[in-house]
């Protein structure tokens, strides 16, 4: 399988890029979660499956295997997010692409299909995270005793203070202890650690707060919004808004939780290629 690796240049930052399968092929690319995350996993458990497709696996600025940025708040923004994804796709000449994306990358795919549609196929959704508040309460119900500080940054900050970050969303992103043990077998046999900068930086710039569900009106691309029952993180309210919010189609994987394809693989796979299926099926690009 053809496989191209490369240190993408998008302005104040270079992205590490792995491009591979079939040049001529429907472009996907992965948009990690996190923030602070890499696209390793998405490639360990998923290349194969996508073999059919040209697929983009990209680590975030200052993140994964891209090289580290500085702990400025100005570089650590969803805009800019969203525009090294748009630097990305013109760097490597793609007319269009379908994102996949997971958890926070959620917010940064749909963000980009709506500021991008005419460069956007199709939208894929995993466990998408909109409504911070949202989360950080149920974070802090998981974990803490009594009800959260009003503030969700306060919040935020009071239970990362008191519990560890990793410990406290495990509790809601896996159903099985072996679940994440397998998930953890495949990031730590990458050697990834995962950097704490851009959740910081994001921090300092409002995350916690932040509530992308008015941008959901409207929405000129109708995601897919594939999610575990178990996923704590994301189901029902944020699964559930997002597709109700853009008129999308919402998948429910039983028994899993916010790594699917770790948890029902077959299941995942079958219900992501329905997706891709239709979405190309559609543009006329079906194999």
């Amino acid at each position: 399988m053809r496989e191209e690796i490369h240190l993408v240049g998008v302005g104040e930052a270079e992205l590490y890029v792995e491009d591979v399968g079939p040049k001529d092929a429907p472009v996907l690319v992965t948009v990690h979660g996190g923030p602070g995350g890499s696209s390793h996993a998405f490639r360990a458990f998923l290349g194969e499956e996508l073999g059919d497709y040209r697929t983009i696996y990209f680590d975030q600025r200052g993140s994964g295997r891209s090289p580290r940025l500085p702990e400025d708040p100005r570089l650590f923004t969803i805009d800019a997010l969203v525009d090294d994804m748009e630097h990305l796709r013109q760097a490597l000449c793609i007319e269009r692409w379908t994102p996949i994306a997971q958890g926070f990358g959620a917010l940064l795919a749909l963000e980009y299909a709506r500021r991008f549609p005419a460069f956007t196929a199709g939208l894929v959704l995993i466990g998408p995270w909109v409504h911070f508040p949202w989360l950080v309460t149920r974070l802090w119900r998981a974990a803490m005793p009594g009800d959260p500080p009003e503030d969700p940054a306060e919040a935020a900050r009071s239970l990362f203070e008191t519990v560890p970050s990793k410990q406290v969303f495990d509790r809601l992103m896996f159903p099985t202890s072996h679940g994440r043990m397998e998930h953890e077998w495949v990031q730590d046999g990458a050697m990834l650690i995962a950097d704490e900068t851009m959740m910081r930086m994001l921090s300092v710039n409002g995350l916690w707060a932040f509530d992308y569900s008015p941008y959901l009106l409207e929405h000129p691309v109708r995601p897919w919004v594939i999610v575990g029952r178990e996923d704590g993180t994301s189901y029902p309210e944020q699964a559930e808004v997002v597709a109700d919010l853009t008129g999308g189609e919402l998948v429910v994987v039983e028994g899993a939780g916010h790594h699917p394809w770790v948890d029902r693989g077959e299941v995942f796979v079958k219900r992501l290629y329905e997706a891709l299926d239709e979405i190309y099926a559609f543009l006329g690009e079906a194999d």
